[in-house]
């Protein structure tokens, strides 16, 4: 199986505009499992630019459906049969006021809104980076 590159390069999705958030949140509990955007962040803080977004997906998957070791590559096949979602549609830049850096090996780091790191990836002055926003929570009315 050919995998397709998920991968943005060269990019900053910042926090979505209908986003209330001033500052980056840590992710609440709910339940005894992690949510998704609970192992996303927990991944990216601990590990920025080792992740590019399809080994975060695959291994946020991993991790909040319980695949075992011994189940990985059929999974994976699986996993990436199927259209998967960018992290545009993420929790963390549409509510919890994380920016996310792709750099130029595709590899991501959180900035949380209002940091200078961030201002610095959204205002873009060297224009060496895609902008994109994260999508919006609701449609606009």
């Amino acid at each position: 199986m050919v995998k397709k590159d998920l991968n943005y390069y060269q990019t900053f999705i910042t926090v979505a505009p209908d986003s209330t958030a001033t500052a980056g949140q840590i992710p609440a509990a709910r339940g005894k499992k992690p949510t998704k955007a609970q192992i996303e962040y927990e991944l990216l803080s601990a590990n920025p630019y080792t992740y590019s977004q399809s080994e975060l997906l695959f291994e946020v998957h991993v991790r909040h459906k319980e695949i075992s070791k011994e189940n990985l590559a059929a999974e994976e096949e699986v996993f990436f049969a199927k259209s998967q979602a960018c992290l545009r549609s993420s929790t963390l830049p549409k509510k919890l006021g994380w920016g996310i850096h792709f750099n130029k090996e595709g590899k991501i780091a959180l900035y949380g809104i209002g940091t200078p790191e961030y201002k610095q990836f959204s205002e873009n002055e060297s224009g060496e980076l895609k902008v994109f926003p994260a999508m919006r929570s609701s449609r606009k009315k």
